[in-house]
């Protein structure tokens, strides 16, 4: 609701809110209480899970919906005497540069607009924020002008300039690599957070690790899934998966490889002394206070050094909705059914890097309410979740998955998620715990839905458990997106539309089918990646199938006479939506 300076003025004079009530709140949040925006009742609970969600309350206001940017702006600018701006009309090129440290514009997300004489004028949403403006007069040495800007334009400019500042960092893939490794073990940080409040002034200039942060930030930047350090015999190479394809980035000097596998696995807690087997560990990027980066490292011993893969794993991923992940209106209905469901299984299956995780852990986001207790065991655990007891598979130390899932059934679980069904063992218990009253989500490697089936089936599990336990099947790959900025039509001839797929009803000449171009906001035009599924209920009908020891082939036709659309359907879809190529589709499924 818009507030007028009027309301806003006869509401601060007023004394509906004892000031005792809110005096706990931060500034901003009575602020709003006292113009009547927020109840009081309504502004504690989101303080509350600002607090537990490790969020501003100004990040959780707004994506909670309860103030919109706008009005936020108008309130807090009537009440702060400050000066109201719409960023969106500046030209974020005529910014000036080097006025404030970029990590201090991410951490606290505000910007320099300009430079007064002595004052500095900088855009915020919280002109209340003291310790912002204590820690820009600290840096600076000059005054602070505060201008109240929208939250969410703020911030796409505020990520916009890191990212500028990010491609402007000098170029140190051409220097002479000296480094003390001695000061490298003392900048191990405590909390396995690197970035400026865990490194030292004087290794933050090591070249090593200028290097290593520099790619992080740019694997970021353009949203690759994994970075890739590849030593050869005579040379190296840095590439990074972005869209599903693996990218060259850099080609440092073979002299770094040593110090930068030393670099990763010292903070990703790794033993720095082993280099003859596979190890993993784990490290973080604090980007601000409202967004960490995970990454999942693994190092491999190769003929000439190790190499090193760094899964990126954004936590954010997992809370996006189901929406954002591309189900079809009725696979999305099938899945939400089936999780509503109080007992049973549910399988997802694909290849590595097919999004499996993604799913589940929306899934179990969706399911993730106080009143339940979920568990879940992986090898390791990717994405952490406020509210879900993760458990990290340790082979080693005896604790396996179907140690896990024993200890789990103790604990008085509703719902168990296990990493992957490997073996026998993991299989009975999971599928024991599915038919005792539990929620049961795992994941399998195979080609489709109903080859899954069968796979428990090979794998030794009677076909009476697999029947009465597993609910839904869940199938997918990852496709990747055609960017629309610069996607075109494409004349793709009759014949091969119809090899591919579709059917003749379906060429009507209702639709057009898109190709890939290339633009500057693009990836050889493609941007981002959406899911193709195949979600497969089990049904009477199935179930009768699998209690005859039926083949793949016979639930898959069964499927189909039940509605079900294989993974290449689910693509063509897609294609016709204009949402993916027609080549694409063709590469990712098999018919």
């Amino acid at each position: 609701m818009a507030v007028s300076e009027s309301t806003l003025k006869a509401t601060l004079n007023s004394k509906s809110v004892p000031a005792a009530a809110s005096a706990a709140l931060p500034g901003i949040a009575r602020a709003l209480v006292m113009a009547g925006a927020l109840t009081q009742a309504a502004a504690q609970d989101i303080f509350r899970r600002a607090k537990a969600g490790k969020r501003s309350f100004v990040a959780e206001l707004t994506s909670s919906g309860a103030v919109s940017a706008i009005n936020l702006a108008h309130i807090l600018s009537a009440t702060f005497a400050a000066p109201l701006l719409d960023i969106g009309a500046i030209d974020p090129q005529r910014l000036p540069k080097d006025l404030l440290d970029a990590k201090l514009c991410q951490t606290y997300r505000i910007l320099a607009l300009a430079k007064r004489t002595n004052r500095l004028i900088v855009a915020t949403v919280d002109p209340s924020d003291h310790e912002a403006g204590e820690k820009i007069k600290f840096a600076t040495q000059m005054g602070v002008e505060w201008v109240v800007v929208e939250y969410d334009k703020l911030n796409t400019l505020v990520d916009t300039q890191t990212k500028t500042t990010t491609e402007t960092m000098e170029n140190i893939v051409g220097q002479e690599f000296e480094f003390d490794e001695a000061a490298l073990a003392s900048s191990v940080p405590d909390t396995q957070q690197i970035g400026a409040a865990t490194l030292d002034a004087d290794i933050e200039d090591a070249p090593v690790v200028r290097f290593l942060h520099k790619m992080l930030l740019d694997a970021i930047n353009m949203r690759a899934s994994d970075l890739h350090f590849e030593p050869y015999e005579f040379s190296y190479r840095v590439r990074f998966r972005v869209d599903g394809e693996l990218r060259e980035i850099a080609s440092p000097p073979l002299a770094i490889k040593d110090k930068l596998a030393s670099r990763i696995k010292v903070i990703s807690r790794i033993d720095i002394a082993e280099k003859r087997v596979p190890q993993d560990g784990r490290m973080k990027l604090a980007l601000g206070p409202n967004r960490i980066i995970d990454f999942r490292v693994s190092t491999l011993p190769t003929l000439f050094g190790e190499k090193i893969v760094v899964r990126v794993l954004d936590r954010s991923s997992a809370q996006m909705g189901i929406e954002a992940l591309g189900y079809e209106d009725e696979e999305k209905e099938r899945l939400m059914k089936a999780i509503r469901r109080p007992y049973g299984m549910i399988l997802v299956t694909g290849p590595t890097g097919s999004g499996k995780t993604v799913s589940l852990y929306t899934c179990l986001n969706l399911l993730n309410k106080p009143g339940t207790n979920i568990s879940t065991a992986e090898d390791p655990s990717e994405i952490n979740l406020t509210g879900i007891n993760q458990v990290n598979v340790n082979e080693k130390a005896g604790l396996t998955f179907a140690t896990a899932l024993r200890a789990f059934l103790r604990q008085d679980p509703d719902i168990i998620m296990v990493g992957e069904i490997r073996d026998l063992e993991t299989a009975d218990i999971a599928i024991k715990a599915a038919q005792t009253g539990h929620l049961v989500l795992s994941t399998l490697h195979t080609n489709d839905a109903p080859t899954t089936l069968t796979r428990l089936r090979n794998m030794g599990v009677a076909p009476f458990n697999i029947a009465s336990s597993v609910i839904l099947i869940t199938a997918q790959r990852l496709s990747r997106r055609l960017c629309t900025q610069c996607k075109a039509p494409v004349d793709i001839p009759r014949q091969n539309l119809i090899e591919a797929g579709f059917a003749l009803s379906e060429l009507d000449g209702s639709w057009t089918p898109y190709g890939p171009v290339g633009c500057s906001a693009c990836n050889n035009g493609y941007k981002g990646r959406v899911g193709i599924y195949e979600v497969l209920p089990v049904s009477d009908e199935i179930q009768r199938i699998i209690l005859n020891d039926g083949s793949a082939t016979e639930i898959a036709e069964q499927a189909r006479s039940e509605g079900v659309k294989s993974l290449r359907e689910s693509g063509l879809r897609k294609v016709k939506n204009g949402i993916t190529s027609l080549d694409e589709v063709l590469a990712i499924t098999n018919e």
